[in-house]
């Protein structure tokens, strides 16, 4: 059993992985049991860790390079974030994103629904706390998250 302990936006996390079978591992966090389901994609980096340092040397490894700015637009609303662009509107629980319903530039209302969260077998309408515009959706449909997770800013 591997334990790893996570702060997330202030909140400790204590996560211990207790069982691993093909696509499907048992976890514990903060002392509650989950069984989580890992996308084929995911669990294939943990292989080629130890395969990449022998790849180095070849020209394999630029690669992986372009790929990651393939990935970058991503992160792009993260700057904006840290140029105070937005307040974020926070997962009250841990869960998984069925659905997001405002995009970037978007007006919204406080009380409107900007997410529905799927937590504990239970839809949870996510809204947003105050008026203004959406300036970046941190999260994707089917993102699993974390109880304090930004899920949008609003600006």
């Amino acid at each position: 059993m591997k334990e790893y302990k996570y702060s997330i936006n202030g909140n400790e996390y204590t996560v211990a992985i207790i069982d691993l079978d093909g696509n499907t591992a048992a976890v514990e966090v903060n002392g509650t049991s989950y069984k989580v389901e890992i996308p084929e994609g995911m669990a294939t980096p943990v292989a080629h860790p130890k395969a990449a340092p022998a790849p180095a040397p070849v020209a394999a490894a630029p690669a992986p390079a372009p790929a990651a700015p393939a990935a970058a637009p991503a992160p792009a609303p993260a700057p904006a974030a840290a140029s105070g662009a937005g307040k974020p509107v926070l997962s009250p629980l841990p869960g998984v994103i069925l659905d997001i319903k405002v995009q970037v530039g978007d007006q919204v209302k406080a009380g409107q629904t900007v997410a529905i969260l799927e937590a504990m077998k239970m839809e949870n309408n996510i809204n947003a706390e105050f008026d203004g515009v959406v300036t970046a959706v941190k999260v994707a449909k089917g993102d699993s998250i974390l109880e304090g997770s930004d899920i949008i800013l609003i600006g």
